[in-house]
Parts: C-alpha cells; sequence; structure tokens
C-alpha cells in the first residue's frame, strides 16, 4: 500500500483517479455503441477490453491508496457517485442522449446513500 499521504490528500487522490478510471471504463463500456457500432462484435469486446486495461490501471492504485483512510462502504458510495458525475456528460455530450429529470433524482438518491455510509465516519 501507498503510506504517508495525508487522509485528505488520499482521499482528493483517490476521487481523481476513480474519475480517470471511470471515464476510461465509461468508454470502455458505452463508446463502442456509437464509435464501433458497425464493427464486427469481437472488434468492439477486443476495444473494450484495451480501454478497460487502463481503466484498471487508473481504479486499482485508488482503491488501495482510499482504503487506508475509507471504508469499503465509503469507497463503493464514492465511486457510484463519481460513475453518475461522469455517464451524465458523456451521455450528452458524446452520445448524444437528451437531459432527463431521472438523472437529478438518481443523483438525489445518491445524496442519500453518501450521508447514510459517510455520517458515522
Amino acid at each position: 500500500m501507498i503510506t504517508g499521504l495525508s487522509p485528505s490528500f488520499a482521499i482528493l487522490v483517490t476521487v481523481g483517479l476513480l474519475a480517470l478510471s471511470n471515464l476510461f471504463m465509461t468508454f470502455a463500456w458505452y463508446g463502442h455503441l456509437k464509435s464501433l457500432a458497425t464493427a464486427p462484435l469481437w472488434i468492439a469486446v477486443l476495444a473494450s477490453w484495451g480501454i478497460a486495461f487502463f481503466e484498471y490501471s487508473l481504479q486499482v492504485p485508488a482503491n488501495r491508496i482510499g482504503y487506508e483512510h475509507l471504508s469499503l462502504g465509503q469507497l463503493k458510495i464514492m465511486q457510484e457517485v463519481i460513475t453518475l458525475c461522469v455517464f451524465v456528460p458523456f451521455s450528452i455530450y458524446y452520445m448524444h442522449e437528451p437531459m432527463k429529470l431521472d438523472y437529478l433524482w438518481a443523483a438525489l438518491c445518491l445524496v442519500g446513500a453518501v450521508y447514510f455510509i459517510f455520517r458515522s465516519a
């Protein structure tokens, strides 16, 4: 594990690495629907696996750093919040999906999850 980081800095690094890893994973999971829509499925799978390698190269260190100061549940809920924060702009700006009020409702549910998972910290 990486030690010696202050708790605040470690959490900041964790959030940054998780945000970057989530950006890669969002493209790995959904980017092929636009960019490789006419390509054979096996090409989309290989491209997604290639992208996922970079996602894991960021996600694994992020979770190791974060786990020094956060619980497993806190790391998971943090990841879900980051996922929504990355997915919404991706779906609107890259995939050209319409903005939906459902994203707001999902975000409000996550605010509740954040409250409950971090309240005892």
